[in-house]
């Protein structure tokens, strides 16, 4: 079983998601109920159609199993139109999932209708959020939607472009999107134009949310914010005028030294914001790893063999639930971060393809990295409150 199944390949069970115990769960085919709002998903977008072969990459895929049985489940009201896979505990006619919850603007019907495959792209927008909120309810980090705090919950706007262009960002817990990133060529234009490394949905919701929790963990706590302002910089430094020197200049010389991305040097609110987004990048990836007993050996990391904490590599009990027993120390991240990178990059290489993982982690990155780390570790079961 994978993430995003409805329907066991095998029994024809039906499936769903449940975010209470964050496992799959069986429910009821006949709980199968979308809003009409929209046509069928393409089954290639979010592995969301069962027929088709599951998709096994990205957080939350754990491989193979019993589902356990949540007989009064029914299953989200986005089935159909968001290609939604996710439950609710209890009948509930209509109603949404905790993710699909968080999304406060869609596609209008009239969009979904004139604008050429803009149901695709809500549906790869949805599926990449519903990875996102899988792994912030697995970090147990504060969650909560506009609907449920409407002062300072987290909403997301899915937008499809007008006459006006769409400028992606966060304001105040409202995440913007511009559904043109779900499409292939237009975001690979973007990365090419921006010079980025790589370009993805996932990407673009780890880094805005990564704005959310500066807002909600860091900013209104006197001690952390001075921590924060000496390793990544005075966030009170003109924002508008940072960005427009670095569109205009360009990062400084030896920025790989000091940032995680080139955007990251803009301002430090972007190297948080960039710095988060790695990080979720790097626990997740793990997750998986670990889920399908990906095991990396060596080489060494710092003065002790990569694969000696668990005698096995990637040991589950630290990366593969992270709710249950949660790394306290970067350091065991990195030991089976790095040579998981090091295997994937020569394997794409012997494939004739660029690495897979093309950063580097410098010291100070590494610090960065740190201090995230021990935010996400102090956020835990915190409530939102506004700074």
């Amino acid at each position: 079983m994978y993430f995003e199944n409805v329907e066991c390949l095998r029994c024809r069970a039906g499936l769903g998601f449940d975010p209470e115990s964050r496992e799959m769960v069986r429910v009821a085919n006949d709980g199968d109920a979308g809003d009409g709002a929209g046509a069928t998903p393409d089954p290639s977008d979010a592995g969301d159609a069962g027929e088709a072969a599951p998709d096994p990459s990205g957080g939350g895929d754990h491989g193979g199993g019993a589902a356990q049985v949540l007989p009064a489940a029914v299953r989200c009201a986005n089935r159909f139109l968001a290609g939604c896979n996710w439950v609710l505990p209890r009948p509930q006619p209509g109603a949404l999932c905790r993710s699909c919850r968080l999304t406060r603007t869609r596609p209008s019907d009239t969009d979904l209708a004139r604008v050429p495959d803009v149901t695709r792209r809500f549906v790869r927008a949805e599926a990449a959020k519903r990875r996102l909120v899988f792994q912030l309810l697995e970090l147990r980090l504060p969650l909560v939607s506009r609907h449920e705090d409407p002062a300072w919950g987290l909403a997301f706007d899915f937008l499809v472009k007008q006459a006006e262009p769409i400028t992606i960002g966060h304001a105040d817990g409202v995440i913007t999107i511009d559904l043109a990133e779900s499409d292939d060529a237009y975001r690979e234009r973007m990365r090419v134009q921006l010079g980025e490394p790589y370009r993805t949905m996932l990407g673009h919701l780890r880094h805005e949310v990564g704005h959310y929790y500066w807002q909600v963990i860091v900013s209104g706590n006197t001690d952390e914010l001075e921590g924060f302002r000496r390793l990544f910089g005075d966030e009170r430094a003109d924002y508008q005028q940072a960005l427009e020197r670095h569109y205009e200049q360009g990062p400084a010389p030896g920025w790989a030294e000091e940032h995680v991305s080139i955007y990251a040097a803009a301002h430090p609110w972007e190297d948080w914001a960039e710095t988060w987004a790695h990080y979720l990048h790097i626990r997740d990836t793990l997750q998986t790893a670990a889920s399908h007993g990906v095991i990396v050996t060596g080489p060494h990391f710092g003065h002790r063999p990569v694969a000696t904490r668990s005698g096995r590599g990637l040991d589950p009990s630290l990366t593969a639930a992270p709710s249950l027993k949660s790394p306290q120390d970067l350091d065991e991240i990195l030991a089976d971060w790095l040579p998981l990178t090091y295997a994937l990059n020569a394997i794409n290489r012997s494939m004739g393809r660029d690495p897979l993982y093309p950063f580097v982690l410098s010291r100070k990155v590494i610090e960065r990295l740190r201090f995230v780390h021990d935010q996400v570790l102090h956020g835990r079961g915190s409530p939102v409150q506004r700074a």
